[in-house]
């Protein structure tokens, strides 16, 4: 065997043992994630009722003073406490999870790029949290409204606690991820995949798809599509702003070099 031959052998058993050194620590955090998401899970199973009696007080609101929540299977109660403690650990221990992702990619990340995750982290955070924000305090009390307007003196609405965990968990995370849409516009223009005046000149489709998967993603009533398909094109327009003024900003950092 040439020596050519045998440094070329050694560098692809390097690079082997690069890449089960990297998948044996994605392992070890991946179990410290899921470890800690279980954890998580067993200790706020306890504060599930306490939790669900403060989503459930939009509909309460709407409901004439007096009338209760029913579940029409026996499991029902404690299958919506754990689906509870399911979406709380999430939350709860994502500390823990995120913080092991990005040991496991910053070291292979350079200085603008860890800076750029960061601040993109944590304005996709807080529009996650502006959404479901909106969802709750504006459109939960405006839908329940609406559909228990229907209320006669022969037919009440007695609402169960299963049916209504699902349609708020649904609501959220429609609303929550609507709000992402000036990171992922943002991301796009960033890495070059298009650009924002492209995506201006498309304006006339996103109205029409924004709606469309507001029908979607909400129940079949005006109100909620209309509080979420507006709500996006107006996150639509912010994320076309804020990627022409960072177009903007790079463009003079690169001319006053």
């Amino acid at each position: 065997m040439s020596r050519d031959e045998m440094e070329e052998k050694g560098a692809l058993d390097d690079s082997g043992k690069s890449i089960l050194l990297h998948l044996a620590e994605l392992r070890r955090r991946f179990s410290i994630a899921v470890v800690a998401y279980m954890i998580g899970v067993m200790v706020l199973i306890n504060f599930s009722e306490p939790v669900f009696d403060f989503i459930s007080e939009p509909l309460r609101a709407a409901l004439p003073e007096g009338t209760p929540l029913v579940f029409l299977n026996a499991p029902d109660v404690f299958f919506t406490y754990l689906k509870i403690a399911l979406v709380l650990s999430l939350f709860a221990t994502s500390p823990v999870t995120l913080y092991q992702f990005w040991a496991f990619v910053a070291p292979g990340l350079y200085r603008h790029e860890r800076e750029a995750f960061s601040s993109y982290f944590f304005g996709s955070l807080g529009l996650l949290l502006a959404g479901g924000a909106f969802a709750f305090y504006i459109v939960f009390p405006l839908i329940f409204e609406f559909f228990l307007s229907f209320s006669t003196e022969n037919i009440q609405a007695m609402p169960a606690v299963k049916e209504y965990l699902s349609l708020v968990l649904k609501l959220l995370f429609a609303f929550g991820v609507s709000f992402q849409i000036p990171i992922v516009i943002m991301l796009l223009v960033r890495l070059n995949i298009v650009d924002a005046e492209s995506l201006a000149d498309k304006r006339r489709y996103v109205i029409v798809w924004a709606f469309v998967f507001a029908a979607i993603l909400t129940p079949p009533d005006i109100i909620s599509q209309v509080l979420l398909g507006v709500p996006m094109l107006l996150l639509y327009e912010v994320g076309l702003y804020l990627a022409k003024m960072k177009k903007r900003k790079t463009e003079k950092e690169i001319e006053n070099v």
